[in-house]
């Protein structure tokens, strides 16, 4: 804490000393705050010096804070999975999370993948679609919310009939579609096909001759945070006297600090 002036006023060497202090940037409207974790997505600022009409900046003071980023996720499906029966859909299961921030996959519902964040998002699905049948099919597959399918988001992927008994036709499916989410929403994968023989099959790894290559998940999906511009994200959405109320991204990241200074 810097010298302040008693309001009755001061001596000269106790003002010029508060002047200078002042010229050089040495002020007490300043400290740090700590975000919280346990995914919470406010945190409170104490200081006795913030009023109602206070402007309160904020920086990133450690490496955590600094390198923060958007909610982001990618979730596969290692293992095979059938087609619905006739007139039926289904929804894609995941088995696998790939790197995670701000979203998960429920445990039990192993469909939903939910966010933890308010926002606009880039959903993006890959499915490996196999054809058994000696005729060609095709899967219809789109996008859903909370259980509802998502308008206009649907694809029609066709397959071409198998090669021979045993070896059926392979087709990559990928869409992507855009959704405006609620922090708690969920998200789903949906399908259906024109015959039980279309299935998403998935490859192990290979490591014997003629080429060696990682594994190929029957589903992949994938979720980015696009609006609004996430560097805005940590700032003070209310304030009264003494104290201001930062919001945030869902954290549950210690030491999360940023600098603050009070104008006003």
């Amino acid at each position: 804490m810097f010298r302040v002036l008693p309001y009755q006023g001061g001596t000269p060497r106790e003002i010029s000393e508060v002047v200078n202090n002042a010229m050089n940037g040495k002020t007490n409207n300043h400290g740090t705050v700590t975000l919280n974790t346990s995914w919470a997505t406010t945190t409170t600022l104490y200081d006795e010096r913030i009023g109602f009409d206070s402007v309160i900046l904020l920086a990133p003071i450690t490496d955590v804070a600094e390198a923060s980023t958007a909610p982001y996720g990618e979730f596969s499906k290692n293992t095979d999975q059938l087609a619905p029966s006739s007139g039926n859909t289904a929804v894609v299961e995941w088995t696998t999370e790939h790197e995670v921030n701000g979203m998960y996959l429920d445990a039990t519902n192993t469909s939903r993948i939910y966010v933890r964040n308010d926002g606009i998002y880039e959903v993006t699905f890959s499915l490996q679609l196999a054809n058994a049948n000696n005729d060609a099919e095709h899967a219809d597959v789109w996008f859903r919310v909370n259980g509802t399918d998502e308008a206009d988001s649907g694809k029609r992927f066709g397959l071409p009939a198998r090669k021979s008994t045993g070896d059926p036709s392979h087709l990559t499916g990928t869409a992507s579609h855009v959704l405006d989410l609620t922090a708690g929403d969920y998200v789903e994968i949906a399908g259906a096909t024109s015959s039980t023989d279309v299935s998403l099959e998935h490859f192990t790894a290979t490591t014997t001759t003629p080429y060696t290559r990682p594994a190929i998940p029957s589903a992949q999906v994938s979720l980015k945070y696009i609006a609004p511009y996430s560097m805005d994200n940590v700032y003070v959405s209310a304030q009264q006297k003494g104290q201001a109320t930062i919001t945030h991204f869902a954290n549950n990241t210690s030491n999360k600090t940023y600098g603050y200074v009070i104008i006003g």
